[in-house]
């Protein structure tokens, strides 16, 4: 028999129900898991053969993470169902859209803020990030979910270095569907980002009065920092700020064009007295002094941190001073470095998702 004659006679199964029992069958042996809904299985019915289906399932990264456990992102620390975490907040009716990426908590992302690693996605969905997607990994995402779970019927967060809004729309979302109201806070120095983040939260539903957008850089107390310019947004997303430049330094730096004054936003202020379900820390290194100026507000309107860690250092002053204070470290995943004849060098940040037990005690769940 020819094999376009044997791609047929696979074909005509999918008109049969034991094909619908197949897809069943092979995403809970491969997978370990249902379909992510029906939609899922009618796609497989219509346009798969049992051959095809079982390739495609073997060549995604969920399947390699399944049975290859040694990627770095399976080696995090944790007290929480990180993985089950993710699994819940998983939608299970989505479609693709055009011209955005969709991820498994069904936020829409215009591939244009990326480009050199969301090329050519659009129309795509996202699957669920276990080990890790091309955003964060297992650690950082349940952190950030575990905020919207512990969170009340109002949700508040407070992104610092917001870039896109990807923490805001991502937390948002996943609170939205949660059924509670939502209000997000985002600080960022980039003026191309910041206009990011306003197109993605207006394309994912979020009205004007339930976003609060800064340009600036989050600290401890009011001042002017310079922060690096940059020609096209989304070419760098690394930028980070000069503190304590003398007078003479910030007239050299900035007579060079690739820098410009930006208001220091103290995080009181942007806090606003209200009390933050989460706040997001992803700084450029900066995040230890930062949480060590501002432990007063932390401890007293902060409910969850969850902070991006840029090295072992930086880290090591975490623990000492969140740990002293009080609050509970429910997830970490360490700074992946890797060494030189200078020393090491972090290639993958950190991350640690904080409890403030003053806020949510361990009562409530």
């Amino acid at each position: 028999m020819a094999q376009s004659e044997v791609d047929d006679l696979t074909r005509s199964t999918s008109l049969d129900p034991a094909m619908r029992d197949a897809v069943q069958a092979a995403y809970a042996v491969l997978l370990g898991r249902a379909p992510e809904s029906e939609i899922v299985i009618e796609h497989h019915i219509a346009n798969s053969t049992i051959a095809q289906m079982l390739h495609a399932i073997g060549a995604s990264a969920e399947f390699r993470g399944r049975v290859d456990r040694s990627s770095p992102f399976y080696h995090y620390n944790s007290q929480i169902d990180a993985e089950g975490i993710i699994r819940a907040h998983a939608r299970t009716d989505l479609r693709a859209e055009s011209g955005f990426l969709t991820n498994f908590l069904g936020v829409r992302i215009n591939p244009k803020f990326l480009p050199s690693v969301l090329a050519g996605q659009s129309g795509q969905l996202d699957p669920v990030p276990i080990p890790a997607n091309w955003h964060a990994d297992i650690a950082e995402w349940a952190a950030a979910l575990r905020a919207v779970d512990l969170a009340g019927p109002q949700f508040t967060m407070a992104e610092l270095g917001c870039g896109w809004g990807c923490w805001m729309n991502n937390t948002g979302v996943a609170a939205r569907s949660a059924g509670r109201d939502v209000h997000l806070i985002g600080v960022e120095g980039d003026a191309g980002h910041i206009g990011f983040a306003r197109e993605a939260l207006a394309a994912n539903g979020f009205a004007s009065e339930a976003v609060s957008l800064h340009r600036g850089v989050a600290a401890a107390q009011s001042g002017v920092a310079l922060f690096g310019r940059q020609d096209t947004a989304g070419e760098d997303w690394g930028l980070k700020p000069i503190f304590g430049a003398d007078a003479a330094e910030q007239e050299r730096l900035m007579a060079t064009g690739r820098y410009e004054a930006l208001p220091m936003l103290p995080l009181a202020e942007v806090i606003g007295g209200r009390t933050l379900d989460l706040l997001h820390i992803d700084i450029q290194g900066g995040e230890a002094d930062l949480v060590s100026d501002c432990l007063p507000v932390l401890d007293a309107h902060v409910a969850y941190l969850v902070i991006g860690t840029h090295s072992r250092p930086i880290e090591g002053r975490l623990f000492a001073d969140l740990l002293k204070a009080g609050w509970l470290l429910e997830i970490e995943r360490p700074a992946i470095v890797t060494l030189t004849s200078e020393g090491p060098v972090t290639y993958v940040d950190g991350i640690q998702g904080w409890r403030n037990l003053r806020l949510r005690p361990l009562a409530s769940a």
